[in-house]
């Protein structure tokens, strides 16, 4: 009997403890999180891009000995200033003194030769002329002057060859520029067309860039380009888009762009760092809003909208994208507030807490 009883305290005791269990959980409440969110705002001119760049020289030559051997001497650093005619570096030239030597004794021979086959021409054509001789000896002795007149001006032709060779063993500048490269060293052997040195001539600079596929078409129509520089804060020159590559880099499938500074102050050097600001030009009005706004569900693209402290999907349409923005086309109107950052956390119709300055 008192085991009995015993058993029944115990179910008693079991049963209150999980009916108070039951009774805090039920108390407990979820609490809405505190999200980052942002207003939309419209507008027709859009944000700017930004791309980094180099300043380059509007004209630069690679230039290359037009004959190979050792390199003997070097005239020029990297950084040095040249004018055009200057000797920049220079090759060993016995070789080619050699060659021209013997391109002259070459000559020599084939004009003793070419006396002498002038000589008997001279002597057989009066001995023709009086009948001494039959027509097809005369004729022998023609035909001997005509090649040996031939052979000398061939030996001509490569004495005058080989004496340009000669003056190729000197590289010289073709411009007035600045040095913006040099590839080898005295003692080293280069082949006749192998880059040597790198001229920037003076005159127009530019900066080049790289621009990713999807941004080509805006480039071209871009109604405003400022080019600042990282080492120069308060100057901002107006740039000019010169050419856009036919290809992309077959590595960073990006389109190299050259922007043209017509009015580049003398401050600005070669090499400097440079920043390409491209105002997209005037169009329809579309908001633009962080990329990590989007919430992708299946194909369809959408943002999370704050109305009441709650959230609810609006399903949008997206357009060009970059610099970690997104152009949206449709789906917003100005002024409503969408959720910036946790967009995968939210679920239909959760309430949420906004705080300035998130």
């Amino acid at each position: 009997m008192q085991k009995r009883m015993l058993g029944w305290t115990v179910l008693i005791l079991a049963a209150g403890l999980l009916l108070a269990g039951c009774g805090n959980t039920a108390q407990v409440k979820e609490e809405a999180p505190l999200v980052r969110t942002q207003v939309v705002r419209t507008d027709g001119a859009g944000r700017p891009a930004s791309y980094a760049g180099e300043v380059r020289g509007r004209y630069e030559s690679q230039l290359a000995f037009q004959v190979g051997g050792k390199i003997v001497r070097r005239a020029v650093d990297l950084g040095s200033t040249v004018k055009a005619g200057d000797i920049l570096l220079e090759i060993d030239p016995k070789d080619i003194s050699q060659a021209v030597a013997v391109s002259s004794a070459q000559v020599y021979s084939a004009e003793s030769q070419l006396k002498l086959a002038e000589s008997n021409l001279r002597r057989y054509r009066q001995l023709y002329e009086q009948q001494a001789v039959s027509r097809a000896q005369y004729e022998q002795y023609q035909s001997a002057y005509d090649a040996a007149l031939a052979a000398a001006r061939q030996a001509s032709a490569q004495y005058a060859q080989s004496s340009n060779q000669l003056g190729y063993s000197a590289l010289q500048a073709d411009g007035t520029g600045v040095i913006s490269a040099v590839n080898v060293e005295v003692g080293q052997v280069v082949s006749a067309g192998q880059p040597v040195v790198t001229l920037v001539r003076d005159g127009e600079r530019e900066v080049e860039i790289d621009v990713p596929e999807n941004r080509g078409e805006e480039l071209r129509k871009a109604g405003q380009i400022s080019v600042t520089f990282w080492a120069l804060p308060g100057v901002t020159v107006a740039g000019k888009v010169r050419e856009v590559a036919p290809m992309a880099d077959k590595v960073s499938r990006t389109y190299k762009v050259r922007v043209s500074l017509p009015d580049c102050p003398p401050e600005v050097r070669l090499g400097m760092t440079a920043n390409v600001a491209v105002a997209a030009a005037a169009k329809e009005k579309a908001a633009y809003i962080p990329l990590a706004a989007i919430y992708q569900t299946g194909d369809a693209p959408g943002v999370w909208v704050v109305e009441n402290g709650a959230v609810s999907l609006r399903a949008v349409k997206p357009g060009a994208f970059g610099d970690g923005k997104v152009e949206l086309l449709s789906g917003l109107r100005d002024g409503e507030v969408i959720v910036t950052a946790g967009v995968h956390k939210l679920r239909e119709g959760q309430k949420v807490r906004t705080g300035d300055g998130l």
